[in-house]
């Protein structure tokens, strides 16, 4: 399922669109006459997801010649979709790469324009997610990361102390324990089913490979989490699947203390607080808890996971759309376009000083030097490496998570078997 939305600056903008086809110019390459151009850009859940109607439009602004078409993309199904029209020779012209894991297959498949010369500002994050082979493919305008949300009114209820910026796993495990145990009837903390909120740290705080085959060092993660679930610090994987819980409302309606999550959930929260989704209560942002205090505290930098939001170009774009296109890209992962982001309450891939102060200043979100600092200060790894062989070993790893966290399967057991798998079935060198 697909939808085309045009996104444009006024009434400048449609005049030329109009004036472009008036005179004869082809609706099809997107090219007119008058030299006006129309780009278009693939997306998905375009009424909830914003960020793709706000950076069509502030670019047509700056370019009143260039309009923006948002192809509208079923998200569960946005790659495979994406690949079948690309395939067809009807594919966008800007590719929105959703997931690091399938930048390789777009790439492999001779889809993606080489957009090397695309300057990019210093300190952007994630942009080495979308180079192969020493050429990039995409570059990033979202950068989102993993940290800690916690609820300050239910520690102050349990007379806990809030994170500080120095905590380990093991502060975390003993806070969600007592938070639990002084709390009437929430938990210390949620965890939601993903593998992600588990081996994404595991992957990244041990700097691992994923393709290495060996994944001993995810063993201490998984025990203290059956750990947690044995004392009921926080719901149980079987619980979390079968009643399809959320972690917007474990978290929102102060069924726990403390979440795990990426920065996205910054903007949902703000959002479903005003609406009256979410309860009416004071959170704060933390630095995701660490492996050991070597990178606790905020004199030092923290290490988390996350993976970015970047465009490409359609290798059969028009030539005449080239520069426009690139020129867009460009103007995504600038400063301006990020601050415009950070006013909505996307996290974008730069963080300079003028884009934090944009991100807080959104109302409804926290004003603590600590939730400033967890956002804006952290190294964080790649949740997916760039590789073809990334989705088959992310998918054995999957299952190895849901294994051990159902109980069907002993860590020991569990990881030796995806280890197996991975060998036999991916063929790692």
């Amino acid at each position: 399922m697909k939808r085309t939305i045009i996104a444009t600056a006024g009434i400048a903008v449609g005049a030329l669109a109009l004036a472009g086809c008036s005179s004869g110019g082809s609706s099809d390459d997107g090219v007119a006459e008058d030299g006006s151009l129309t780009l278009t850009m693939s997306g998905w859940s375009v009424e909830t997801t914003p960020e793709f109607q706000l950076l069509a439009d502030a670019y047509s602004e700056k370019n009143p010649d260039v309009t923006v078409k948002i192809v509208d993309y079923d998200p569960a199904e946005y790659n495979t979709l994406v690949t079948a029209d690309l395939a067809a020779g009807k594919g966008p012209d800007i590719i929105t790469q959703k997931e690091v894991k399938f930048v390789t297959t777009f790439q492999e498949g001779g889809q993606l324009l080489d957009v090397s010369d695309v300057a990019l500002p210093d300190d952007i994050g994630g942009a080495e997610s979308y180079v192969v082979d020493g050429t990039t493919y995409a570059v990033p305008y979202r950068q989102d990361s993993w940290v800690l949300y916690y609820n300050k009114a239910l520690f102050d209820e349990a007379g806990v102390d809030i994170p500080d910026g120095s905590w380990t796993w093991d502060d975390y495990d003993a806070a969600a324990e007592e938070l639990t145990s002084s709390l009437d009837g929430a938990k210390g903390a949620y965890e939601h089913s993903w593998q992600s909120t588990l081996q994404g740290f595991a992957n990244a705080q041990n700097d691992a490979d994923i393709f290495a085959g060996d994944y001993d060092y995810m063993a201490p993660y998984y025990e203290r989490v059956l750990a947690l679930q044995e004392a009921g610090a926080q719901e149980s994987f079987n619980t979390v699947t079968a009643n399809q819980l959320t972690y917007q409302g474990e978290f929102g309606k102060q069924k726990a203390a403390m979440l795990p999550m990426g920065t996205w959930f910054v903007a949902t929260l703000i959002a479903q607080q005003e609406a009256g989704e979410a309860d009416d209560f004071e959170w704060g942002i933390a630095p995701i808890p660490q492996l050991d205090d070597s990178t606790t505290g905020t004199d030092a930098t923290p290490v988390t996971f996350g993976d970015p939001t970047g465009f490409g170009i359609n290798a059969n774009i028009n030539e005449e759309k080239v520069d426009a296109a690139k020129d867009f890209l460009a103007f995504t992962a600038s400063e301006e376009a990020a601050t415009a982001l950070a006013e909505i309450g996307i996290t974008p891939a730069l963080l300079s000083d003028p884009v934090i102060e944009a991100y807080f200043s959104v109302e409804g979100a926290p004003q603590d030097e600590l939730s400033t600092f967890a956002v804006q200060t952290h190294e964080t790894r790649a949740e997916n490496p760039t590789s073809s062989k990334t989705a088959a070993v992310q998918n054995i790893l999957d299952d190895m998570h849901s294994a051990i966290l159902s109980g069907s399967e002993g860590v020991d057991d569990a990881i030796s078997d995806a280890e197996e798998r991975v060998a036999n079935e991916v063929g790692l060198d």
